[in-house]
C-alpha cells in the first residue's frame, strides 16, 4: 500500500485524472439509468466504485438502447 501511496504523492494529478475519469462515467451512466427507470442498476452505481469499469460496462451492455441513440445521449 505504500507504494501506491508513493506513487500519488509524486504524480497528484494521477489522483485527479482518476477520479475526473471515474466521476465522468458515473455521472454518465447514472443518467441513463435513473432516465431508463432501472433502480437496481442506478442504486448498484450508486454504490459501488470501480474507477468507471461497472458504469462502462452498464452502458455498453445494460442500458435500453434506441435505434438512433447514441452512447452520449
Amino acid at each position: 500500500m505504500d507504494a501506491v501511496a508513493q506513487v500519488f504523492q509524486n504524480n497528484p494529478w494521477l489522483l485527479y485524472l482518476i477520479i475526473t475519469w471515474s466521476a465522468i462515467w458515473k455521472a454518465l451512466a447514472l443518467w441513463h439509468a435513473a432516465r431508463n427507470t432501472q433502480l437496481v442498476w442506478y442504486i448498484v452505481l450508486i454504490v459501488v466504485n470501480t474507477v468507471g469499469i461497472l458504469e462502462i460496462i452498464y452502458l455498453l451492455f445494460f442500458r435500453k438502447k434506441k435505434s438512433d441513440d447514441y452512447l452520449f445521449s
